[in-house]
């Protein structure tokens, strides 16, 4: 967003910034996903992130749809976030909820377990869209409308989101030997474990449990499922 312009669906030039050093990232990456699918007319794209770059990921299609890029829309095949927060309101769901209906891109949020950054901003003005596909403490996943405890301070929730900071810890020291090496955790990540002893969730949005979740957890029927009922 230019701060002077809003979104403007094309760069709005000023004299202040007539000599930007660095591209306006929303801009840059429209123009270039559209030059690269000009030269493949078979190809299709998906947007992901993790933690603020999977707010980002969802807001991008959303300003595609504000802009009317339907040449964009029409090649974008889904959405995946991971440990996304909340990124707008009741009225901002309803508008992604029926955008991406109408033009059939899938839109899964993924959650492991206690994640806290899913959590926040706290439901009420902020709302989550899009299926969210949650894994538990044992990278097991399901189709939920919201993920437990769905506020991180949950007074119901706190004795929970402790016992799992426990199971994390011990389970760092497991992982390897039931997983094969490349599961191992360094001590950065164990550190951060600790951490969530303290702070339950912290360690939880780590990218390490959405690689294992998608690794180990057993998606396909679950998506599947889910697919059919719709």
């Amino acid at each position: 967003m230019q701060s002077n312009a809003g979104w403007t669906k094309q760069v709005v030039s000023d004299s202040t910034h007539s000599q930007r050093g660095a591209p306006l990232a929303y801009y840059d990456i429209r123009d270039t996903l559209k030059a690269l699918l000009e030269n493949n007319s078979e190809a299709k794209f998906i947007v992901t992130g993790h933690s603020l770059g999977g707010a980002l990921a969802a807001l991008f299609p959303a300003i595609l749809f504000y802009h009317d890029e339907q040449f964009l829309v029409e090649r974008m095949e889904g959405v995946y976030t991971f440990g996304q927060p909340r990124v707008g309101d009741d009225a901002f769901g309803d508008y992604m909820a029926k955008n991406l209906r109408n033009h059939g891109i899938q839109f899964f949020r993924y959650v492991y377990c206690n994640d806290m950054v899913p959590r926040v901003p706290f439901d009420g003005v902020f709302k989550h869209f899009g299926t969210c596909v949650y894994y538990n403490i044992k990278y097991q996943p399901s189709i939920v409308d919201e993920e437990p405890y769905k506020n991180y301070f949950s007074t119901g929730g706190s004795i929970a989101m402790r016992i799992n900071a426990v199971y994390e810890v011990i389970r760092s020291f497991l992982m390897c030997n039931e997983y094969g090496s490349d599961y191992r955790e360094g001590w950065v990540l164990f550190g951060m474990r600790i951490i969530g002893l303290l702070i339950p969730g912290i360690s939880a949005h780590c990218a390490q449990d959405y690689v294992n979740s998608t690794r180990l957890g057993s998606l396909h029927r679950v998506l599947s499922r889910h697919l059919h009922h719709k």
